[in-house]
């Protein structure tokens, strides 16, 4: 096996898996979390290759599908920055999958294979719309990718089938937009590759074309929408906060994320910075809409009383803070963003996973369930600050670094809304995760309805150590963030900014 080879790798692993687990991991579950595990690895390992191989050559990756040249064929295009956010998909499923056993027996208990089919078919949807450089493939891997998140997180708890049913709505409603934004391209354009569309587009008279401004505004739309950005984001949190613990764990850190990837991918090698920032000249309307997101967000969040649905609205806040970068029209503020992609998707998978190990021991998802919890659960509790800290933004944690270079960007571009926004909301996390920590730290587990447990009742050592590894990457990606602006998230800023 060559490098070249790699890239394709990424995806046909999982989706080889997906079948392999279908036929034959309904004989015992252990065989099905066997494939499973395999799969992710493998498909980490592939994405890792493909980013060293990337950044020794700093020339982006094509690969053909079929050998069909495009624009007739499909290819795959790697770069600095869909490099880094493929090994984040891969490495996040593979951390989740080792962490998935014990709380997938004790909350889908049927048919685990089932359930580790759609894990599967969800990464190599998740993983083929950050690698493709078509236009229109992009659509039919966010539709796989869609239709295995509605069936995970249909077999969540409660009200799960009405949340996703809201989810489906919202999300269908988003992909037509996308779609349709798409087709007002390929009628001026007559093609769906995303270099030919970049090549066509760079011309006066396109970029002057009404049908190429609204195809621009519908696919915005459409994005905004599956990324759940404000106020487009009432699917999000009852979709979430039902879901079992490893739905929540695999799609709360990635979908939001590589939705804002996307985003990026759109508008840089899709349409142009002139196009983008002079053409549809909002971008000021919008990073003032960002930094609602962001408020509201982080006042909802502080409103709940339960963990994941707090998360959760973190999260639409977290949605904001990229929006914003990206909007800002400058150097810091989309490298903020291009960063926060990453910080936020480890800080994100770490509170699940602490959360969820809390959830799977306790039995409650309510702040009760926090009260001495530290003396019952250290090392969890361990993970919990460490994620708390890093969404706050308090170094040497990523979280500190991302909101830096959001917060400098906003300072150039004399945007002091979306400053004053990203502030607020570093308070109010300081409020909801400090009040948390005090009732971790110095709570009485007595009286809380937890009954006679024993003095420290840790979660399984299979869920403890995908949680500890997610915690220490937040301070060693905090620590080489220097190398990693350098050496991978300069080389995403387009000409022009």
């Amino acid at each position: 096996m060559t490098a070249a080879q790699f890239p394709i790798l990424i995806l046909i692993i999982p989706l080889l898996a997906a079948f392999a687990i279908s036929l034959f991991g309904g004989r015992r579950d252990k065989l099905a979390y066997g494939l499973l595990l395999a799969a992710m690895s493998g498909s980490f390992y592939a994405a890792l290759q493909t980013l060293l191989l990337v950044l020794e050559t700093n020339i982006p990756i094509h690969y053909r599908l079929g050998g069909w040249a495009p624009p007739y064929g499909i290819e795959l295009v790697i770069d600095h920055l869909n490099a880094m956010v493929l090994c984040l998909v891969s490495g996040c499923a593979l951390l989740t999958a080792i962490y998935s056993l014990p709380t997938v027996r004790a909350e889908i208990p049927d048919r685990i294979h089932h359930y580790y089919t759609l894990y599967c078919l969800l990464v190599t949807g998740l993983a083929g719309m950050v690698a493709t450089g078509d236009a229109f493939n992009l659509y039919v891997l966010l539709e796989i990718s869609a239709l295995s998140s509605y069936a995970m997180l249909a077999r969540g708890r409660g009200n799960a089938y009405y949340a996703t049913f809201k989810y489906i709505i919202m999300g269908t409603i988003g992909a037509c937009f996308y779609l349709l934004g798409v087709g007002y391209l390929y009628i001026k354009t007559g093609t769906l590759n995303m270099a030919d569309l970049f090549r066509l587009l760079a011309e006066e008279e396109m970029q002057q074309s009404i049908t190429i401004r609204i195809g621009f505004i519908l696919i915005m739309i459409g994005i905004w929408i599956k990324m759940a950005f404000f106020p487009l984001h009432g699917w999000l949190p009852n979709a979430y906060t039902r879901a079992s613990t490893t739905t929540s764990c695999l799609i709360a850190p990635l979908m939001t994320k590589v939705s804002v990837y996307i985003m990026l991918r759109l508008m840089f090698s899709v349409f142009s910075v002139e196009f983008v920032y002079g053409v549809i000249p909002w971008h000021e309307q919008i990073v003032w809409l960002a930094s609602l997101a962001i408020v509201a967000g982080s006042i909802s969040a502080l409103a709940q009383r339960n963990l994941k649905k707090m998360l959760t609205y973190i999260i639409v806040a977290e949605v904001g803070y990229m929006v914003g970068g990206a909007w800002l029209a400058n150097e810091s503020g989309l490298a903020g963003t291009v960063y926060h992609i990453l910080s936020d998707a480890l800080m994100t998978l770490a509170l699940f996973m602490a959360v969820g190990a809390i959830i799977h021991k306790t039995g409650k998802s309510s702040f009760a369930a926090m009260e001495g919890i530290f003396r019952k659960m250290p090392v969890t509790s361990a993970v919990f600050v460490l994620g708390g800290f890093a969404i706050i933004g308090i170094p040497p944690t990523c979280g500190f670094f991302s909101k830096w270079y959001l917060i400098r960007g906003g300072i150039e571009t004399g945007q002091w809304l979306f400053v004053g926004a990203l502030l607020f909301s570093s308070l109010i996390n300081a409020i909801i995760f400090f009040r948390l920590i005090e009732r971790a730290y110095f709570g009485d587990l007595s009286g809380h309805g937890h009954g006679p447990l024993p003095e420290r009742d840790e979660a399984p050592a299979v869920m403890l150590v995908p949680m500890v590894v997610t915690a220490a990457a937040l301070v060693i990606i905090g620590l080489y963030t220097s190398e990693i602006i350098g050496r991978i998230v300069l080389w995403t800023i387009p000409a022009g900014l």
